[in-house]
């Protein structure tokens, strides 16, 4: 027969260490949000404060499977979630993630990849890379941005991000979901979602994949080019940025169909220079 607890008997550090051990009943739980002492009261409270933070969040990451489930009931087997990263700044490629995930992956914290902290994004890109039933990344680079525009490039990154999970995988999507991004070019049927980043398991995790691959080829271009300072902005339009091309003009990697890079170009000393 188990031993009765007396919290009574305990002070607040072992109550504290003792509810994280063991989750209290309902009929503990009162019992320690009456004790007479405020420490105890506050320990009670706060655990299950978190208790409620935790189940919010189970609650979010099950409503985001939904659009998954609601494709395999309709019959199809590979649902690949797709999202970019970098169509907004001045500089470096615009980079798009393609993946598919089995229902039972756990990964913690997940969301749009712009609401998750570094440290725990480069945590989830390795556990997507490590559990994903397959995943592809496709990286445009400037060049292409600027001969076609930045909508053609995402367009393009989503097409090379597939391929290369078919070439790498040997198997083929067979349904999309994406973060209401409407791809030419694609055989397969999908879903274009508003806000899908935060709305889908699988747009969630390919904005990880593509943020992530983003960030980390933007710090080796800081490398190669330290005086624009991308490791910190990664290209985006920030103070820091818009002064250090005022000060050193744009670099190969500035996107120069972009104002203000293209305004900055046109009839100044830059004008006509290699890029």
């Amino acid at each position: 027969m188990a031993r009765t607890v007396d919290f009574q008997e305990m002070t607040v550090g072992e109550i504290r260490d003792h509810i994280q051990q063991k989750a209290p009943n309902k009929r503990q739980v009162k019992q320690l949000l009456a004790d007479e002492r405020a420490g105890v009261r506050k320990v009670i409270e706060s655990y299950l404060r978190a208790q409620e933070r935790l189940a919010s969040e189970a609650a979010r990451q099950e409503r985001m499977w939904r659009y998954e489930r609601a494709a395999k009931e309709q019959g199809y087997r590979f649902v690949a979630g797709i999202d970019e990263a970098g169509r907004g700044p001045l500089a470096g490629p615009v980079v798009v993630g393609a993946v598919i995930l089995p229902e039972e992956i756990d990964l913690p914290g997940l969301n749009d990849s712009k609401q998750v902290k570094e440290e725990t994004r480069d945590l989830l890109f390795d556990l997507i890379r490590e559990q994903a039933v397959a995943f592809g990344i496709g990286v445009v680079e400037v060049e292409y941005i600027d001969r076609h525009n930045i909508l053609q490039a995402t367009f393009e990154g989503a097409r090379r991000a597939l391929k290369q999970l078919s070439a790498s995988f040997a198997l083929e999507a067979d349904y999309l979901v994406t973060d209401y991004l409407k791809i030419p070019g694609v055989t397969q049927p999908y879903e274009a979602i508003v806000k899908g980043d935060a709305s889908s398991y699988s747009i969630a995790a390919a904005s990880i994949l593509a943020k992530v691959t983003r960030d980390r080829l933007m710090s080796a271009y800081a490398s190669e080019y330290p005086e624009y300072g991308f490791e910190r902005h990664k290209g985006y339009s920030s103070p820091e940025h818009l002064a250090a091309i005022e000060q050193h003009g744009p670099c190969a990697i500035h996107r120069k169909s972009f104002a203000p890079i293209k305004q900055m170009v046109q009839g100044s000393l830059f004008d006509g220079m290699e890029w």
